[in-house]
């Protein structure tokens, strides 16, 4: 999707992994209207960090921890994100004390913290972090607000958010569709879609329901984080080392410029939020 400085939302492909099998709900939203997108690309203003790849991962020294429940509240049992189901405002505190020094919306950042833990109980050797999830959603729709889109309560864009048809234009590569428009409404060509931009083939594989409605919809933030969780963590991953690191961010996206934007932007949430406690 994002080449170097010039490229359009959508155009982001995720190379799927291997063996990255499992039992996660595969779902997805009503068929949307598919739409032009405009070139205001999200990521557009962001300076790549000053990092050679593979050199160092994010600094995340500060990890994501949900307020203590009631020892009377029953367990609702285990989501297909991944781990325990847990009550869904467990993160407001953090995610609004969060939002006040990073910029990002404490919606989104409730999706990130969540889908962290997920994968510390799921998948406890990946140690993938809410910080590269925000940096991640930042570079791919701006925490799901692209083209003018508020993320609302639900976790959902007001209106759905869709790439641009990958159709072999300059650029773009190309995909002929792998899903009859059902998740992107273009029944010629694949989009990526939602506030991580997944093509449909991709999330078909990896698809997770983050917010324990027994479903996966890949414009739900929940869903949308929790699944790129996932995503990053195949394989075995780990994504606390700068080789884990690297190697996830780069098969989300080929590109270098991709990953040390999405470094810089993860490095920073990580600074300013440990500046914000202490």
């Amino acid at each position: 999707m994002l080449r170097p400085v010039a490229a359009r939302l959508g155009a982001v492909l995720l190379v799927l992994a291997v063996g990255a099998g499992g039992v996660w709900l595969v779902a997805g939203a009503a068929t949307p209207e598919a739409s032009p997108t405009t070139t205001d690309v999200p990521a557009r203003e962001i300076e790549p960090a000053s990092v050679t790849p593979g050199s160092a991962a994010p600094a995340e020294e500060v990890s994501v921890e949900p307020e203590p429940e009631p020892e009377s509240q029953p367990d609702p049992g285990a989501s297909s994100g991944g781990g325990r189901q847990r009550p869904a405002d467990s993160l407001d505190a953090w995610a609004e004390r969060t939002a006040a020094v990073t910029g990002v919306p404490a919606r989104a950042l409730r999706a990130y913290g969540q889908a962290e833990l997920a994968m510390r109980e799921h998948r406890p050797g990946c140690r993938v972090s809410w910080a590269t999830l925000a940096g991640i959603g930042r570079v791919e729709s701006d925490h799901g607000r692209y083209g003018g889109a508020v993320l609302q309560e639900d976790g959902r864009p007001s209106s759905p958010i869709i790439g641009v048809p990958l159709n072999g234009a300059p650029g773009v590569r190309s995909i002929t569709d792998t899903d009859g428009g059902r998740l992107d409404g273009d029944s010629r060509h694949d989009r990526a879609v939602g506030p991580m931009q997944f093509i449909p083939s991709t999330w078909v594989r990896h698809a997770g329901d983050g917010n324990g409605d027994g479903r996966a919809d890949p414009q739900q933030i929940d869903d949308a984080a929790v699944t790129a969780a996932r995503y990053l963590c195949a394989g075995g991953r780990d994504m606390s080392g700068a080789d884990g690191w690297w190697a996830g961010i780069m098969s989300y996206n080929n590109s270098v410029e991709y990953a040390q934007k999405v470094f810089g932007l993860a490095d920073g949430y990580a600074a300013q939020a440990a500046g914000a406690q202490g």
